[in-house]
């Protein structure tokens, strides 16, 4: 993986870490938010896009080059039905909030157009 890459997949989720802690004070006196719920969401998918994004210098880009591109997304397809797994465990067993876990899950997205939007400006400047 390419250095500049892996400082951008480090910003994303030091975007997510700042966005999740400001939701978690922002929002503590809001009763319907439940904190558990919004970290265990946020952490779901900090760690999904961390095991992609280093899953894939890691594991699909050597397979590629040996030709087995097949194996790669098969691996792949299997870590996706692994966290669908999880996740169908998270809700059924633990019973978590779903908006409170959705709010959580949606700090890497915006996460990532933060950092998208901070890497255009610096790009034009």
């Amino acid at each position: 993986m390419e250095a500049t890459a892996r400082k951008a997949i480090i910003r994303i989720e030091c975007w997510h870490a700042v966005l999740l802690l400001a939701m978690l004070f922002g929002l503590r006196g809001i009763a319907f938010i439940e904190p558990t719920a919004l970290i265990a969401g946020a952490v779901f998918m900090g760690v999904n896009f961390l095991l992609l994004s280093f899953g894939v210098a890691a594991l699909l880009t050597p397979l590629a080059g040996q030709g087995k591109v097949k194996l790669g997304i098969s691996l792949l397809v299997l870590k996706i039905v692994i966290f669908l797994a999880l996740l169908t465990t998270v809700f059924f067993h633990f019973q978590l909030d779903a908006i409170s876990f959705a709010l959580g899950f949606s700090t890497l997205i915006v996460a990532i157009v933060i950092e998208a939007v901070r890497r255009s400006l610096t790009a034009e400047s």
